[in-house]
């Protein structure tokens, strides 16, 4: 029986369900899809990122690794969030800061330092 089951809400299900509804903590197959979108997504982005390593013969970080970064993470944050469990929120809620931070000195120039 999960905790829904049992009555119980999670940390910020109380102060979140009445901002955004219930749709953040339903039961339903479309959230294990969403977990593994994300997973899949944010998980991708190391195989690439060998492949193209292992085509150039040297260390590569392609563009696209930001990319997938940034939208797996922010997957696994709305994941986790719906999932209301502290160690899940905690570990991935800085992460799309940091993606998109990225991303901001990618769109400057930071191309010039990845091969493309």
């Amino acid at each position: 029986m999960n905790e829904c089951e049992q009555g119980g809400q999670g940390f910020l299900q109380p102060l979140l369900e009445p901002v955004v509804g219930g749709w953040l903590y339903a039961d339903s197959l479309w959230w294990t899809v969403l977990g593994f979108a994300g997973a899949a997504v944010f998980g991708s982005r190391f195989l690439l990122q060998w492949l193209s390593s292992e085509k150039e013969k040297a260390l590569v970080v392609p563009w696209y690794f930001w990319h997938l970064s940034f939208w797996g993470s922010t997957l696994n944050l709305i994941y986790a969030m719906h999932l209301d469990k502290a160690p899940l929120i905690a570990g991935t809620i800085a992460l799309p800061i940091l993606y998109g931070r990225n991303l901001v000195l990618l769109n400057r120039g930071g191309r010039r330092h990845l091969r493309q």
